[in-house]
């Protein structure tokens, strides 16, 4: 008669947990599988797009838009004066062609031609599905509210949003393996703001939220997103810069440049445009003289970057930071810092 040790190694039932428990680390070893989960995200979306003709939207309309946003004239012309005033007033003395712009530069002109179409399409299917879902919280055209009180509060409550996905960015380690790529600069400049995956856009969905809320109300103009953008783009400069009495409202080069600080925590000063947001979580850290010149990075390196060894390998370095979020999960330097 087989005992029953012998019955509980012949029941499958009993030998599938153990089987379990062994390929979940192989699988771990290979590939981090939370970040998967991001990928399966934008699939979905754009997948629902398609099927939904994009809710009805133009994406080729909404495609210049958003090439208008990222590489008008406008912006073209703002970033050139960015890129002057760095030379004028850095808050360090890089060469004017650092490895760190270089790199930067690859993912400017990634932003600018192929990650755009994947903007539109998650913006849109994000959109299409949200009104789908709750379309109670579409709100009907309140004629006695001025459009510019709209415009306002729509800008006010996207900068919200922004800060919030920003903070999960920093929260939760399946978003921060996207995240950490922009981190990974240690020579800041304007470009910087470009210096992102494709797929971290997914985490920035629900900034869509208030325009979705208020769209009978009035769209938000391109004039305005491309300010927002240049704004953005301007608190990412290597320039020794704050504006004054209105530091407190605004995020400033000085301001963000202790986010992407080497030493310390980079969960504060999250804000985008607005620095309230950082006062009232208690996150806000305003700058000093001590601040204006520290080093950026990643403590540790754990994502590849352009200043590991002797030659700056632009592509290689380009293809490793892309493919970054799905490595292995090592240590704890792999985490939000």
């Amino acid at each position: 008669m087989a005992s029953v040790s012998d019955l509980e190694v012949a029941s499958p039932m009993a030998s599938r947990p153990a089987t379990r428990s062994r390929v979940r680390p192989v699988v771990a070893s290979y590939v981090y599988v939370p970040a998967l989960s991001i990928l399966a995200a934008a699939l979905a979306l754009i997948a629902i797009g398609v099927t939904s003709r994009w809710g009805g939207s133009s994406f080729g309309a909404a495609l210049t838009n958003l090439k208008v946003v990222v590489a008008g004239p406008l912006t073209l012309a703002l970033l050139a004066l960015f890129l002057v005033v760095e030379r004028l007033r850095p808050a360090q003395r890089r060469p004017a062609f650092a490895r760190g712009y270089r790199q930067d530069l690859l993912y400017t002109l990634i932003n600018a031609t192929l990650v755009g179409p994947l903007v539109v399409a998650l913006s849109l299917s994000f959109s299409e599905v949200l009104r789908r879902a709750t379309p109670w919280i579409v709100m009907a055209h309140l004629s006695f509210v001025p459009h510019a009180l709209v415009l306002g509060v729509i800008f006010v409550a996207m900068d919200a949003c922004n800060w919030f996905a920003h903070l999960m960015n920093h929260r939760l380690t399946v978003l921060w393996r996207f995240h950490e790529l922009h981190h990974s600069q240690e020579d800041m400049s304007v470009l910087t703001v470009f210096r992102t995956h494709p797929l971290i856009h997914v985490s920035y969905l629900i900034t869509l939220v208030p325009g979705v809320v208020l769209v009978a109300n009035g769209v938000v103009p391109t004039g305005l997103l491309v300010v927002y953008a240049a704004f953005v783009a301007f608190e990412h400069s290597n320039t020794n810069l704050s504006f004054g009495p209105l530091n407190r409202i605004f995020v400033s080069p000085n301001y963000h440049r202790i986010h992407h600080r080497l030493v310390g925590r980079q969960d504060v000063n999250l804000g985008f445009a607005l620095t309230i947001w950082d006062q009232l979580s208690h996150r806000a850290v305003f700058p000093t003289a001590d601040t204006i010149r520290i080093d950026t990075g990643l403590p540790g390196r754990p994502l590849r970057v352009e200043q590991t060894g002797e030659r700056a390998q632009h592509l290689r370095v380009l293809a490793a930071q892309l493919v970054g979020p799905w490595r292995p999960l090592g240590d704890r330097r792999d985490g939000p810092a």
